[in-house]
């Protein structure tokens, strides 16, 4: 199973982007796919997720910013970031698992992730 991630880079504060999750090697239509994100010298933390039943979940500090959307055919999830802020740079990763229950903003729950991709917001 791979989980591979896309679309991170620079951008200016307030500015955008889109960050893409393909899996591959098993089907992930049942479970909870989802991204996390890991600053320098901090805990990797929540950010979003999205459950089999096209249930989403955000992190305070992205709600109304941020969306997470997936395709169950390209078995792919994507985040889309808006106003992006320099708070919010960080290394994000994908994430999977085959079920889907309330603890999903708890990290090792999850048995597969993505290499992660750099995003970097500067002011």
């Amino acid at each position: 199973v791979q989980l591979v991630e896309s679309g991170g880079g620079l951008v200016q504060a307030g500015g955008s982007l889109r960050l893409s999750c393909a899996a591959t090697g098993r089907t992930f239509s049942s479970g909870t796919m989802g991204w996390f994100r890991q600053a320098p010298g901090k805990e990797r933390e929540f950010v979003a997720t999205i459950r089999w039943t096209s249930v989403t979940n955000y992190a305070d500090s992205v709600k109304g910013r941020f969306t997470i959307s997936r395709d169950i055919p390209k078995n792919t999830v994507y985040l889309q970031m808006n106003s992006l802020k320099p708070e919010d740079t960080a290394v994000y990763y994908c994430a999977a698992r085959i079920f889907s229950d309330s603890n999903y903003a708890n990290a090792v729950t999850y048995a597969y992730w993505g290499q992660g991709t750099q995003v970097t917001v500067s002011s």
